[in-house]
């Protein structure tokens, strides 16, 4: 809470604007310092790992005495991040392009029809979200394996569709139910087919919802390490497995630089994937969207 003090004026004299005396409760003093103590702890983290990948050698200064840019040059040519990065866009589009068409239709049939176990279907669909990606990976994986198709990029869409379609419907459903079944009413009455009701008209109206999804689900799966990394092999992992095992390769013998030059590869990566994304569309403004829509209802 803030408080106002004005200071006394006189007569005829140009009143000055009041002065704000900052007042806060104890509780409040200490929200805002953990929240400050945060960004710091962070910024450096990120600014730590940043310099590193820069510097020749880094031991106990706070700079670096010298810099240089061949640790990318050999992480790129050893780990061969070219394939790399080129096998987690490909995976993160093809799961985004499956998730879309498997679960829009999905959410879309929980979203207008009743029927029982309904609820039961949506505890389903919520549990891979909820729960840790290691306790069903493990028996999936091992699914994987015995099909023979382990260590291969079918393997790592399929592990990775397993969370990424429940996401969609758990998001999708609330935005088709806020949009007025009259339309799709009104739609029927003129002849329209349920196919054309759905692209014709519902689409354009699931746009943003489709979108905003679409990006969590590449972000999701672009950052997704456990199930990627129990079924991938050296020819199809993703960046976030590949920096494991560059940690981990020669017994963690690996020079650090080069790892926190991956790592930077990798955060530079999520983050032109974000910039790009929400070039596009805003999800903060998903719920704002799905009302305007409803009130032109």
């Amino acid at each position: 809470m803030s408080t106002v003090t004005e200071t006394p004026t006189r007569r005829g004299a140009p009143s000055a604007p009041p002065r704000r005396a900052i007042v806060a409760a104890p509780s409040t003093w200490i929200t805002w310092a953990i929240v400050a103590a945060f960004f710091v702890f962070l910024v450096g983290i990120v600014v730590s790992v940043v310099v590193d990948s820069f510097s020749k050698q880094w031991f106990g200064q706070w700079l670096p005495p010298q810099y240089s840019t061949d640790w990318y040059t050999n992480a790129w040519e050893r780990f061969n991040l070219t394939r790399v990065i080129g096998v987690t866009i490909g995976v993160g589009l093809t799961v985004v392009v499956l998730s879309i068409l498997i679960g829009v239709p999905a959410a879309y049939v929980l979203a207008r029809r009743t029927f029982p176990g309904k609820r039961f279907v949506m505890l389903l669909f919520l549990l891979p979200v909820i729960i840790p990606p290691i306790t069903y990976g493990i028996p999936l994986a091992t699914v994987m394996y015995a099909n023979g198709l382990g260590r291969t990029l079918l393997a790592v869409v399929l592990v990775n569709l397993v969370p990424s379609v429940p996401f969609v419907i758990l998001t999708m459903t609330p935005f088709i139910e806020q949009i007025s079944p009259s339309i799709e009413s009104a739609a029927r009455m003129c002849g329209a087919r349920t196919l054309d009701i759905f692209v014709r008209i519902l689409a354009p109206l699931l746009v943003p919802g489709v979108l905003a999804a679409s990006i969590l689900v590449l972000v999701r799966t672009v950052g997704m390490f456990e199930l990627t990394f129990l079924v991938s092999g050296p020819q199809v992992d993703t960046l976030v497995v590949a920096i494991y095992r560059a940690m981990t390769s020669a017994g963690g013998g690996e020079a650090r630089q080069l790892v926190s030059a991956m790592a930077v590869l990798y955060t530079a990566t999520m983050l032109i994937t974000l910039v790009v994304a929400l070039r596009f569309v805003n999800p903060t403004q998903l719920v704002a969207r799905v009302r305007d829509t409803r009130d032109d209802d």
